[in-house]
């Protein structure tokens, strides 16, 4: 079945004409039959038996991660070529959308979900390591990260945890340990993010990594190769056999056995990342590149060909000049192997010397490894020996599935009959206020250093020094001579997504836009990370197919584009997959950064609730602690909601804002009670026909508590038919209903049973 080529060691010829389960699994493929098959025929015509290193090329380029084989069908129906007033300038290894008359900014979202399971800390740090290279590679420099986290049950007693699956605390801590140390030590600020959790991400918890950076307009490099004759230089990290079937892994279910993949987890160094992103940015200020892509999954036999292709050439390699960190790697494993901090270069030849001197001048290792050429195929050489020659159409087309799918209810239903009222509302309140879902997540954010580079104009804490509370984005100051902003936040509540994925991604996209608002900003751009089970469950793509179209239809009503993001399936284990998460990160702009508001109370000021409750009790925190089952999720009403989050965003620029605070998990009960977690208390009276609890509690869409500056009520009433005080600065947190008090929280206890949880469980 394996012939040794002559010539050239560790390379096989690969008969594929017998038992083909057989070469898939000896060779460690993810390969399906009828794709084997496919090659067979692809070989056929070329009258000759692969090799094993052109097979494990076809392997990662055919993986699921790679050419979004189930995925690209559903997508291409709804949210890709998605039409808005708002230009994309690129889509490559990183969005593009312009910022200013002489500035694009860069967004990029990933996932690190499989190698985060293994070895969490390693997991998210890669995660966060391919991410800024994403950004770089556009000639951007990274200025900000975000990280959107999903974890199981944090008290899962350990007698339940399944086989061979770690616990999610254990999980949570190392993965915010590789973001905080990654991010941290190359100097770029995690100022954005989300924490969730859900028991259904016990075995598989979702890592999303997102990061915005910044380009001159002239500066701007696309990713693929210039010209016939360039040169390819590989530069920063060795090779080493770290990250060997990072993409087939991450292509497939986890199973409990999955700790025998730890070698497909890829090792980060941010140290050698430093100076590798200086060196980037500096050869394409100095125009000596011709075109620039990392290498991520699939590793070489990805980014060579797709350089290559992408500008409408293929490419030859010696890969014998490529430096290797262990002696006797196999050729195979030098060409998939996905070790991090390895940047791709191609070069016009005149420009070679200046390139190899810069990468010495900042101590980092560079080589020729080979060129550009005409014909559109991947020609690789080893000891001067051919190993590999295939079509890049054929490599980097891939199949495509149009995968069987149940598409779930999109009707919401009727409300379900109202629980009984509560005996004691007010120790309900302080339940949820304890649940992780709810709680201070400053144990995660103080990790991270949110101010090095100095642009952080509003941090992910907001709010007196030591009596911070979470503010709905933050805000950059991206440019040294100008005001003008941006910010960002990220969202998506697993519970809703469960109970109804069309609605709850409806909901996620107007929470991002909410969220932005709420500081002074508006919506201009979005990236999507959609991490879901096996797609070959018609269930699961079900699920997948009703999100994208909310996804399509959400991004159409408020007239904004998915400029980045990717997809992430098989995220599964033996005790089923994860709830349907389609991860969003928002990017606003702020006119003004001087007039953005803060999410914490202040000592003056009326407060208003902007936005009618409704009585949409389906996957509320309340309705889940009471065991209350309730199809009536929330709902969005696009139409109502753009003019009434314009208009908020217009009074908080005229300074009638002093504070605002998007209602979301919780309802007005939570958003209430974070505002006040400043130190300055609110006395809320309720006056609506409906009973107390689903006033307090219910998390309708579109709905805001803003505190009005003293003298500016008048001309924020005239703003909107929709708004109502609802009460006054006072030194508790109450709330009362017709006058009637319902609830009296002293605002220190308060607080210490907000802040206390997490830190109880994880410090």
């Amino acid at each position: 079945m394996l012939e040794p080529v002559n010539g050239a060691e560790k390379v096989y010829r690969v008969d594929l004409d017998g038992n083909q389960s057989k070469v898939v699994e000896d060779l460690g493929l993810g390969l399906l039959p009828d794709e084997i098959e496919k090659v067979r025929q692809y070989f056929a015509k070329e009258k000759r038996k692969p090799t094993d290193v052109e097979l494990q090329a076809i392997d990662q380029a055919w993986s699921e991660h790679c050419c979004y084989k189930s995925s690209k069908p559903v997508l291409e129906e709804t949210v890709f070529g998605l039409q808005s007033s708002k230009p994309v300038v690129a889509r490559e290894d990183a969005g593009i959308m312009e910022f200013d008359d002489n500035h694009y900014y860069a967004v990029g979202l990933e996932s690190h979900n499989h190698p985060s399971a293994l070895d969490p800390y390693g997991g998210s740090a890669t995660g966060i390591g391919g991410i800024l290279r994403d950004v770089v590679c556009m000639g951007a420099q990274p200025i900000a990260l975000v990280d959107p986290l999903f974890f199981g049950d944090l008290d899962l007693p350990r007698e339940k945890l399944p086989d061979g699956v770690k616990h999610p605390r254990y999980l949570m801590g190392g993965v915010v340990a590789g973001i905080r140390d990654y991010g941290n030590r190359v100097g770029i600020p995690t100022i954005a993010g989300q924490v969730a959790f859900h028991p259904k991400y016990t075995g598989n918890p979702l890592v999303t990594v997102g990061c915005i950076g910044m380009v001159k307009k002239d500066m701007m490099i696309h990713s693929h190769a210039g010209a016939v004759g360039d040169i390819y230089i590989l530069a920063g990290g060795r090779t080493g056999r770290d990250g060997i079937h990072g993409v087939t892994f991450a292509s497939r279910d986890l199973e409990s056995g999955s700790d025998d993949d730890i070698g497909a987890v890829q090792l980060g160094d941010p140290i050698t990342k430093e100076p590798l992103m200086h060196l980037c940015l500096e050869l394409n200020e100095k125009k000596l590149l011709s075109g620039m892509k990392d290498l991520g999954g699939g590793g070489l036999s990805c980014v060579v060909g797709e350089l290559a292709l992408d500008g409408g050439f293929g490419a030859s390699v010696n890969l014998e000049k490529v430096p290797l960190k262990v002696d006797n790697m196999a050729p195979w494993e030098i060409w998939v192997s996905e070790s991090q901090e390895r940047m791709m270069f191609t070069v016009k030849p005149e420009n070679v010397e200046m390139v190899l001197a810069r990468c010495d001048a900042w101590d980092v290792e560079a080589v020729t490894i080979g060129e550009v050429i005409a014909e559109k195929r991947n020609i690789v050489r080893y000891n001067g020996i051919e190993i590999l020659n295939l079509d890049l159409e054929f490599t980097t087309g891939g199949p495509v599935y149009k995968r069987p799918y149940n598409l779930p209810e999109y009707d919401c239903g009727e409300p379900a009959e109202l629980p009984d009222y509560p005996a004691d509302i007010e120790n309900i309140m302080m339940e949820l206020v304890r649940l992780p879902e709810v709680s201070s997540k400053d144990w995660v954010i103080r990790q991270y250093d949110h101010e090095v580079r100095g642009r952080t104009a509003l941090k992910p804490m907001q709010g007196p020094i030591g009596k911070d509370s979470p503010g709905d984005s933050s805000v950059l100051k991206p440019i040294e001579n100008s005001w003008k902003g941006l910010a960002l936040t990220a969202d998506v509540n697993p519970y809703l997504m469960e109970a109804n994925p069309y609605h709850g991604s409806m909901s996620a996209v107007e929470e991002v836009c909410r969220n932005l608002a709420s500081v002074g900003a508006r919506i201009d751009s979005l990236a999507d990370c959609l991490c879901f089970g096996n797609p070959r469950k018609p269930d699961i793509m079900g699920q997948f197919k009703a999100s994208c179209e909310a996804l399509r239809d959400a991004a159409t009503a408020i007239d904004v584009p998915y400029v980045s993001g990717n997809v992430s399936l098989y995220n599964e284990t033996s005790e089923g997959a994860i709830p349907p998460t389609p991860v969003l990160m928002g990017v606003g702009i702020v006119n003004d950064i001087r007039k953005c508001v803060t999410s914490d109370m202040k000592s003056e000021g009326t407060i208003w609730l902007v936005g009618d409750t409704k009585e949409e009790m389906g996957a509320s925190l309340y309705y889940r602690i009471i065991g209350k089952e309730c199809p009536s999720v929330p709902k969005t009403d696009f139409d109502s909601f753009i003019p009434r989050m314009e208009k908020l965003i217009q009074a908080i620029e005229n300074g009638e804002v002093v504070a605002c605070h998007d209602i979301s998990t919780g309802g007005l009960a939570i958003a209430v009670i974070e505002m006040c977690m400043s130190g300055k208390g609110a006395k809320i009276n309720l006056t609506g026909e409906m009973r107390a609890d689903v006033e307090l509690f219910s998390e309708g869409n579109g709905r805001w508590v803003v505190q009005v500056a003293p003298g500016s009520e008048e001309n924020f009433r005239k703003r909107f038919d929709f708004a109502e005080i609802i009460g006054y600065v006072n030194d508790k947190i109450i709330f009362n209903k017709n006058d009637e008090k319902l609830v009296e929280l002293d605002i220190d206890k308060t607080r210490e049973e907000w802040t206390n949880p997490i830190w109880k469980r994880l410090a």
